[in-house]
């Protein structure tokens, strides 16, 4: 599957996605990519519907090949302050402040954005499934916040955030009941199932 890139005129369009935003623990994290123009791989897409194994063979690629790429991060205590929309919007300017070239034209994915600098800016909703350049970023955000959420798991093995990498699973939710939140966990979210409640 080849997906196009997006149609604003300008060369050196950056996509950005963001990673984890419906995690209970961890930042979310976001990615700023811009592609080659004749860039093309069968497997690009969002990283949604990739397996693990090749979100990580497309890293790679995508990291070589990119004219340039960024990722960055929000910690959950910033998403506590500041909310997680807004956390995700931030995390995507960090992103754009990381690349070594500026853009000419930035797409999002989602509905959601706030002027970046002066560039020009399209928001596309489910954009990492139509345009390279997000899926690419949707890729490396989440593959770079697979990793860190690893990594965070060998000091933390009770919430398994090796398999759930901080999403709302059963086994996180009767963990945190069980041994409480860690530092990392976001205080501003439903962190325990209010359905698992006793009255």
């Amino acid at each position: 599957m080849m997906l196009p890139a997006c149609h604003i005129p300008s060369r050196l369009e950056a996509g950005t996605d963001e990673a984890g935003r419906g995690c209970l623990a961890g930042p979310v994290f976001a990615a700023a990519v811009i592609l080659p123009d004749d860039f093309s791989h069968p497997w690009l897409n969002d990283s949604k519907k990739l397996n693990e194994k090749r979100r990580d063979e497309l890293r790679a690629i995508i990291e070589r090949e990119a004219v340039a790429w960024a990722v960055a991060m929000v910690s959950n205590t910033e998403i506590d302050e500041i909310n997680i929309l807004n956390a995700s919007i931030l995390a995507m300017h960090r992103a754009l402040d990381g690349l070594s070239v500026t853009p000419g034209g930035i797409i999002v994915d989602g509905n959601r954005f706030k002027p970046y600098r002066d560039i020009d800016w399209q928001t596309f909703v489910k954009g990492d499934g139509r345009f390279g350049n997000i899926a690419a970023a949707s890729i490396l955000a989440k593959t770079h916040r697979d990793e860190y959420m690893m990594r965070l798991h060998n000091d933390f093995p009770a919430y398994q955030w090796d398999r759930n990498k901080g999403y709302p699973t059963k086994a996180h939710r009767a963990a945190i009941e069980q041994h409480g939140p860690t530092p990392h966990h976001r205080m501003s979210f439903t962190l325990l199932d209010p359905q698992l409640t006793l009255f």
